[in-house]
């Protein structure tokens, strides 16, 4: 078979036959380019701690300084987004309008709810930035404990009350505070043996191992419960 001269492409035919088809690289929007800051940001502080330096930070995401400061003009502006991302887009609304739902048990709306709660909050990045605030400056870790004190707890310990048959109406005290804040904290433990410690809590014959681990906590917890403040 003979080849002609039209049967073999050129090689500018065959680079511009290329440059057809190659895709142009699109411009970012600020908008586009601000999440992707702080997407990596949020991987880098749950790795390496709220301390990690920021030169560090540019470096994994490949941009000046004077870009990162466009975008946040200081450190603690780009963590104030950090939390309002990785805790504050998380809180639902519909937890509070559960555990105020007169038609389920005390014991359903707690089941219900930490059920919940550990599926939503409990992951990698939740989990390690708000251990490492505590370790730092608190700037997150204190927020946080905050939202819970004034719309989360004081819910949980009306409908223990309810469970026990005990007004619920007055402040909770202290050491109805201390004793659910121990329910809780073993919950959130869950999460710290997966991300902190990296020890498996799943059983391989057992799928549902951590919605046993959390119903057999809040049962212990309001049987307790009864018992001591009865």
């Amino acid at each position: 078979m003979r080849f002609t001269e039209d049967s073999v492409s050129s090689p500018n035919q065959a680079e511009n036959s290329v440059d057809a088809i190659a895709p142009t690289r699109r411009r970012m929007s600020t908008a586009e380019r601000k999440r992707q800051i702080l997407d990596r940001a949020i991987q880098f502080f749950a790795k390496y701690g709220i301390d990690g330096q920021l030169r560090n930070l540019t470096k994994e995401l490949g941009v000046t300084h004077t870009l990162l400061y466009h975008y946040f003009p200081t450190k603690d502006a780009l963590i104030q987004e950090v939390y309002k991302e990785v805790f504050e887009s998380r809180w639902k609304p519909e937890w509070e309008t559960l555990l105020d739902d007169e038609s389920l048990t005390p014991e359903e709306k707690f089941n219900a709810f930490y059920l919940d709660y550990t599926n939503t909050v409990l992951t990698y990045d939740f989990v390690r930035i708000l251990i490492f605030s505590g370790l730092s400056d608190h700037s997150i870790s204190d927020r946080f404990f905050a939202l819970l004190r004034s719309r989360l707890l004081p819910r949980l310990i009306r409908e223990t009350r309810k469970y026990c048959n005990q007004p619920t109406t007055p402040k909770p005290t202290q050491r109805e505070l201390e004793f659910l804040m121990g329910l809780h904290g073993g919950i959130f433990y869950i999460g710290m043996r997966r991300w902190i410690y990296g020890q498996a809590i799943y059983a391989a014959e057992s799928p549902d191992t951590e919605q046993e681990i959390i119903r057999d906590r809040v049962q212990s917890y309001l049987h307790s419960a009864k018992s001591l403040f009865a």
